[in-house]
C-alpha cells in the first residue's frame, strides 16, 4: 500500500512536471515579437534549442544603450497616489493592469506551490532540491511577464547557463522588484536566491522562497549571516548554483551601487566561479515610487548573461573590479554610477525639493 502511494505521489509530480512545461511552451516569446539592441532570435523548438545573436549593425546597440527610458512625470499620470516624500507610491492605468494580472494569476500560483509544498514534504526524495517547486515560480514569471507586455530580450552566454552550469554564483545589479521575474525566464536550471528575510511576507514571493529552502538573510543578525554562509556552501557543494543582488538592495535610481562585502565569499570558499547578468531598464518599467510597472517592458527590458569569471586565486576587491566592469558594459548610460561631485549635487537638489514638498504639503 505505502509503495502505491509512493507511486501515485511520484505520477502526480511528473504529470505536475509535464503540465508546467506546456505552460512555459504556450507564454515563450515568439521570435517575430523580439525587440532587442541584438535583435535576438528565440527559438523555443526544443529543450535544446536556445537564443542565438543575428548580425546587426553596432550603431543600434549603441542607441539602445545611450537612450533612456525613463518616463518623464507627466506621462506616467497617475491614477492615484499612496504616501507622500520618500514613502510615495503611485499607481497609473498600466499598474492597475498588472493589479489584474497579478491577481489572476498569483491565487493559481500559491495554490499549485502549496500543493507541491505538501508532496514535498512527504516524500523528500521526490524533488529534494525542490526544483519542480521552483519551477512554478519560472513558469509564473514567464506568464506574468507576457500578460503584461514585459518579457525581456536576451543576450550573452544564454546556451551554456540554460544547460546548466553547475555550481556557481550569478551575481545581478537590482533596480527594481521586477528583477526577480526577469531573472527567472534566465535561469532555467535550480537555483538558490540569496535574500532579505523580510521578503518572506510578501505574497506568493515569499511562499517561494521560503517553499523553495531559498537562502533569508537578516543583516542585523550575526547568527543569520553565519547561517547564510553555511547554507549557500551547503548547496554550492550539492551542485545548486546561488543566485545574489550584490549591491544588497534595490537601487534608488536605477544606478549600480557599491557592492556589500563577503558577497563572493561562498563562491571563493568553494572554487566555483561567478557568472555576472546586467539587468537593463527595469529601473524605468517600474520605478522606485510606483506600486505597480508603470509601463510595459517590450523592447525595454533585456537581460545579457556575461561569461564566467574564475575565483580560483582571486581577491575579493579583484572580483569586485571584474564584476563591476561586466555588468556596466551591458547597461544602459543611465543606469551608470554618476561622478560623485555630480551625485552630491543632486542629492542637495533632492533634499530641496523634498523640504519644498513638506512646505506645500503644511501650508
Amino acid at each position: 500500500e505505502k509503495m502505491n502511494l509512493r507511486t501515485m505521489n511520484q505520477s502526480l509530480m511528473m504529470a505536475s512536471l509535464c503540465l508546467l512545461l506546456a505552460t512555459e511552451e504556450t507564454v515563450a516569446f515568439s521570435p517575430s515579437k523580439v525587440s532587442s539592441p541584438t535583435k535576438l532570435i528565440q527559438s523555443r523548438q526544443s529543450p535544446s534549442t536556445t537564443e542565438v545573436n543575428s548580425a546587426v549593425a553596432p550603431n543600434e546597440e549603441e542607441d539602445f544603450f545611450s537612450k533612456s527610458f525613463v518616463l518623464p512625470e507627466d506621462d506616467i499620470r497617475p491614477l492615484f497616489t499612496l504616501n507622500a516624500g520618500s514613502k510615495e507610491k503611485i499607481v497609473n492605468a498600466f499598474g492597475v493592469w498588472t493589479l489584474v494580472v497579478s491577481v489572476i494569476t498569483g491565487p493559481i500560483w500559491s495554490l499549485v506551490m502549496m500543493v507541491m509544498n505538501k508532496l514535498n514534504n512527504r516524500f523528500e526524495d521526490l524533488d529534494p532540491n525542490r526544483a519542480l517547486y521552483d519551477g512554478t515560480g519560472k513558469v509564473w514569471s514567464r506568464v506574468w511577464l507576457s500578460m503584461t507586455d514585459s518579457y525581456p530580450s536576451f543576450s550573452g552566454e544564454i546556451d551554456e547557463l540554460r544547460q546548466g552550469q553547475g555550481p556557481c554564483l550569478y551575481v545581478a545589479n537590482h533596480a527594481s522588484w521586477l528583477d526577480i521575474p526577469v531573472i527567472c525566464t534566465v535561469l532555467d536550471p535550480v537555483f538558490k536566491f540569496i535574500s532579505k528575510a523580510e521578503l518572506k511576507s510578501v505574497p506568493c514571493i515569499g511562499q517561494q522562497l521560503d517553499g523553495g529552502n531559498h537562502i533569508l538573510i537578516d543583516r542585523e543578525d550575526r547568527r543569520s549571516q553565519l547561517k547564510t554562509f553555511k547554507d549557500g556552501c551547503k548547496w554550492l557543494k550539492n551542485g545548486v548554483p546561488l543566485m545574489a543582488f550584490p549591491e544588497g538592495q534595490r537601487s534608488p535610481d536605477g544606478r549600480l551601487m557599491d557592492f556589500k562585502g563577503g558577497i563572493f565569499s561562498m563562491a571563493v570558499r568553494e572554487k566555483v566561479p561567478i557568472i555576472p547578468i546586467s539587468i537593463a531598464n527595469t529601473h524605468a518599467v517600474m520605478p522606485g515610487n510606483a506600486l505597480f510597472p508603470v509601463q510595459a517592458g517590450k523592447g525595454k527590458l533585456h537581460v545579457h548573461v556575461h561569461s564566467k569569471i574564475d575565483t580560483d586565486g582571486k581577491s575579493e576587491a579583484e572580483l569586485t573590479e571584474l564584476v563591476r566592469l561586466a555588468l556596466l558594459s551591458k547597461l544602459p548610460e543611465d543606469q551608470h554610477p554618476l561622478p560623485k561631485i555630480e551625485e552630491e549635487i543632486l542629492d542637495q537638489i533632492d533634499a530641496e525639493t523634498e523640504k519644498s514638498k513638506k512646505v506645500d504639503a503644511s501650508a
